[in-house]
């Protein structure tokens, strides 16, 4: 089957003059914001989120190929090309990321087929992310979210919004919102139950999780569940080894990408055990699917960080959208002596007085603890993988040791 049989064919490109930097920010934000949405569309089984998802694959083709146009023409001379050449890594690896998170869409729209039991444990795995549209008479329509203070008063983030067929990725203070607008909330599914229905007028009405009836699907569900966290967490420092030319963040992102291939081969052995006991192991192929396709976004990170690992430097148009990043994520080893030694980190949070998250901590012997709830006391030797301001990175990194 050729790869656009049964899909509207491709769009036409032609060049237009564009900012690299603004295109390369745009493909991360969408990037991301790509993963959020597909797994988003797999655990409320959603149709319409799953349409987003390829609509927003189809934006990522048309934004990839112009990047590549522009560095193209950018390469006056082997030096030029020779700095150019990890930008299109990022390029790349950003495209493949759509890619990934496209077929994960389609294990929704193909009704490929998926265990209750997996959307169960994802709505354990991550916060609520759901779809909805302003109606005409929200109190939230014709205001901006400063004027609202959605994410202070109740914990939900507007993490985009599309008005007919154009994104608001990453949408500020001063952003409007309109009636008619789809927005994009994430946060506490007990606050996203309050703030739904104000905003779209409608009900908020989620399944609720199935419990896995064969243990073997457990195993394999838990899994693929830490292969999510850990391939998000992958691109978040793929993306930040980059932009900061961080050699240590890339190190990281390689030893992320080996566990989650480790993770594969177990989840596919746990799978195949299941299916042996299930009613129907064709349920399972959604399963199967997931797994690739995760699998497949870490593969994607690495590509994206290549560059860094082979010391080619970093391209000034990378250094213009670094400037344009209020946050960065840091690589933190907890020393003997430190002060971050004995630390306690409630839901990511360390107890400091410093303003910084911790996104991930590598501990050894024990592997990683991955995501936005993370509860464990610091130790010596843990690698802590934080995201905050400039100013905060350098004073966790002092408190290490």
């Amino acid at each position: 089957m050729g790869r656009f049989e049964g899909r509207e064919p491709p769009e036409p490109v032609e060049y237009e003059p564009a900012s690299v930097k603004d295109l390369l920010v745009e493909m991360k934000d969408t990037a991301e914001l790509l993963i959020d949405l597909s797994y988003s569309a797999v655990l409320h089984g959603s149709p319409t989120v799953a349409e987003e998802v390829l609509a927003l694959e189809n934006k990522m083709d048309v934004l990839q190929m112009r990047a590549r146009m522009s560095l193209m023409l950018a390469a006056r001379n082997p030096d030029e090309a020779e700095k150019l050449a990890p930008v299109l890594g990022v390029v790349s690896g950003a495209d493949k990321v759509s890619d990934a998170a496209g077929d994960i869409a389609k294990i929704v729209l193909e009704e490929i087929g998926l265990p209750d039991a997996m959307r169960g444990a994802l709505s354990e795995g991550v916060e609520t992310l759901v779809r909805g549209t302003v109606a005409a008479d929200s109190d939230y329509a014709d205001r901006t979210l400063q004027a609202i203070d959605l994410e202070s008063e109740t914990g939900v983030r507007v993490i985009a919004i599309r008005r007919d067929d154009d994104w608001i990725l990453n949408p500020g203070p001063e952003t409007r919102i309109e009636a008619a607008d789809v927005m994009l909330l994430r946060g506490p599914e007990t606050a996203v139950s309050e703030v739904y229905p104000e905003l779209t007028g409608e009900p908020f009405d989620p399944s609720p999780p199935a419990e896995p009836a064969i243990d073997d699907l457990e195993r394999a569900v838990d899994s693929i569940v830490l292969m999510k966290n850990l391939s998000e967490l992958a691109v978040d420092l793929a993306y930040g080894s980059v932009l900061f030319d961080n050699e240590e963040l890339a190190d990281e992102v390689t030893n992320l990408e080996v566990e989650v291939d480790a993770l594969q081969s177990r989840f596919e052995a746990w799978t195949l055990r299941a299916a042996k006991e299930a009613d129907d192991p064709v349920a399972l192929r959604g399963l199967i699917h997931l797994g690739v396709a995760t699998e497949e976004i870490s593969d994607a990170a690495l590509e994206i960080t290549e560059g860094v690992l082979r010391d080619l430097g970093v391209h000034p148009v990378v250094e213009m959208a670094v400037q344009e990043s209020d946050e960065i994520i840091t690589r933190t080893t907890v020393r003997e002596g430190s002060d971050l030694a004995g630390t306690e980190v409630v839901d990511g949070v360390p107890a400091t007085d410093i303003s910084t998250s911790v996104l991930a901590i590598r501990r050894p012997e024990e592997g990683w603890l991955v995501g936005p709830d993370i509860d464990t006391t610091l130790r010596v030797g843990d690698v802590v993988i934080s995201k905050g301001t400039r100013t905060s990175a350098e004073e966790f990194e002092r408190l290490s040791g």
